[in-house]
């Protein structure tokens, strides 16, 4: 977040030719230099999933609990509130900085954008370096919940057995070395699991959970606002799911 805040003053406005394609096009005007609060387009449906998969931290939270000192609510939720809080503050400030470096011409991968313009730029590359290893050492955190659903779900009713666990494991990692391999742009990949898995655990789930524990009147407001929730939820995740699949026909 700090160096693409740096790097915002490195690449001029309007953007400079990046290929011999773009030297032979009419330059940018000045009027690509100004920022527009909002800018409704079939992109923005991968918007709000993505920003759904990004605050998707449930399968952290409780490993995250058992390691506290003393677990409770109040120091489970103090936790809850500094992470979510940090990851918005750099979130934003990420999303700003970027978006007031290219405007229009911003990519889908935010990196990809200095790549193409500070090629050779050692801050960039490094920061590249230290997103991968970041992204290496999530992987574990992902993959021992989603082992554990799919040995619960189709293997339950076998014995314990290191053959199948390895398996299962070495599966998961294949099918994500090949999305990584072969989908050619990473908004996709966001696109689709959050406006799917990302809304439900975002917002249906825990509404639907709420109104099957909550002993609470149906009409008082902590049940409305539960049900609203699973009204929102729904709605979100199916109208981007078909703008991102009717983005995908038309391209």
């Amino acid at each position: 977040s700090l160096q693409i805040m740096i790097k915002k003053w490195s690449i001029p406005c309007p953007l400079p030719p990046s290929s011999a394609i773009e030297t032979l096009q009419v330059s940018n005007s000045t009027g690509d230099c100004k920022a527009k609060l909002f800018h409704l387009s079939k992109e923005s449906a991968y918007a709000i999933p993505t920003m759904a998969f990004s605050f998707l931290c449930h399968t952290s939270v409780l490993p995250i609990y058992c390691e506290l000192r003393s677990p409770s609510k109040s120091r489970m939720r103090n936790v809850t509130v500094t992470g979510i809080g940090l990851s918005f503050v750099v979130y934003f400030m990420s999303a700003l900085f970027g978006y007031l470096t290219f405007y229009d011409k911003v990519d889908s991968e935010l990196l990809q954008g200095y790549s193409r313009y500070l090629p050779h730029d050692i801050v960039i590359m490094t920061v590249k370096v230290a997103i991968l290893f970041a992204v290496l050492l999530t992987v574990p955190l992902i993959h021992f919940p989603a082992r554990k659903a799919v040995l619960m779900v189709f293997f339950s009713h076998l014995p314990v057995s290191w053959i199948c666990h390895i398996l299962v494991t070495l599966t998961l990692n294949t099918i994500v070395v090949l999305f990584a391999m072969y989908v050619p742009d990473i908004k996709n990949v966001f696109g689709v699991v959050g406006s799917t898995t990302s809304t439900c655990l975002l917002f249906v789930y825990p509404g639907l959970f709420y109104l099957k524990l909550s002993r609470e009147d149906f009409l008082s407001p902590q049940k409305l606002g539960a049900c609203a929730l699973v009204i929102f939820g729904i709605c979100v995740g199916l109208l981007s799911l078909v703008l991102i699949i009717l983005n995908w026909i038309d391209q």
